[in-house]
């Protein structure tokens, strides 16, 4: 996701559609920091198919809306939890950033993450699987030099 201006904090709920198998599905509810709704819907569906076995198609989202600060005019740490992909391989990480709302810390964290660690955002969809390989072949060594 690019990152142009300021992210904002939306919660968004959503469930799959009842079936005569399952008439009431759960729920499920995210905390999702988008520029906008329509991102922060395509964000839910996103994460919800990596976790669930749930489509757009086969679901519904029954609430998405804006998380208003508590007390937006007073200067807060706030720790992140993170993991991302770079070139060598993924990471975890806990960092602070100092500001007044949740938000403002989101948006600090990811310019800083593209520019200090060359973070990138995980796709795992697009990992190319391994070719078959037989099982039971050897390689020798190439000893002529």
């Amino acid at each position: 996701m690019k990152a142009s201006g300021t992210l904002r904090e939306y919660k968004a709920v959503g469930r799959c559609l009842p079936t005569p198998k399952c008439h009431k599905p759960p729920l499920y509810r995210m905390r999702i920091f988008a520029p906008n709704r329509v991102v922060a819907k395509s964000r839910f569906w996103y994460f919800v198919s990596q976790l669930k076995k749930m489509k757009k198609s086969s679901g519904e989202i029954i609430y998405c809306g804006q998380v208003s600060e508590k007390s937006p005019l007073r200067v807060k740490n706030f720790g992140i939890w993170l993991r991302y992909d770079s070139r060598s391989g993924t990471h975890s990480m806990y960092l602070e950033y100092c500001d007044l709302t949740t938000a403002g810390a989101v948006t600090q964290c990811y310019p800083d993450m593209g520019a200090q660690h060359r973070a990138l955002f995980s796709l795992p969809h697009r990992v190319l699987p391994c070719k078959h390989k037989p099982r039971f072949t050897t390689k020798r060594p190439n000893t002529f030099f």
